[in-house]
């Protein structure tokens, strides 16, 4: 089931390189989307995805089930209090536009954990030896807006220096 997430808050991109968890590549694109506990798309994430369960599960749903939707009240995360957070990945490189539906690439600086953007989902439900989810796959991200970068983004290197006059120095000592 795909679903549009709109003007969301984008954290943990790992969206032109695949990501490392605990020093290993985990050989998937992912990225971490915070939505506004009163923002009205909630409400139809959740539905979509106790439709899903129910469906694959039956009802009374096993507690056991796993969900990509989580309380961000729940985790130690700058900007997360408040929010619901869904994770998505996929092992292919995901789509990544402007506002103006031009390609972004990694050095254009434009994609950062805080930045506010529009994401391709595609819930999916797994139930195997790992166990019994409902997981969401990555299609694309759409950058929004700039919004206040987390820590742990480290922004542009760029920004940290001013430009310097250097004087020209006439003695030279080979000469």
């Amino acid at each position: 089931m795909k679903i549009l997430l709109k003007n969301v808050r984008l954290s943990f991109p790992s969206l032109f390189q695949t990501e490392k968890y605990n020093g290993t590549d985990t050989e998937k694109y992912a990225a971490t989307f915070l939505i506004a506990k009163d923002d009205s798309q909630v409400k139809s994430i959740q539905k979509a995805i106790t439709k899903m369960a129910e469906e694959k599960f039956g009802t009374p749903l096993p507690k056991s089930v796993k969900y990509c939707l989580k309380d961000g009240d729940e985790v130690e995360y700058a900007g997360y209090p408040g929010h619901w957070s869904i994770k998505a990945s996929t092992k292919r490189r995901p789509l990544v536009i402007d506002n103006l539906k031009t390609p972004i690439v990694e050095d254009d600086n434009k994609i950062y954990g805080g930045c506010y953007v529009n994401a391709s989902i595609s819930l999916w439900v797994m139930d195997n030896n790992y166990g019994k989810r409902v997981l969401a796959s990555l299609e694309g991200v759409q950058f929004v807006k700039d919004g206040e970068a987390f820590a742990s983004s480290g922004g542009n290197a760029m920004d940290d220096f001013d430009t310097i006059e250097v004087e020209e120095d006439d003695s030279n000592p080979f000469g």
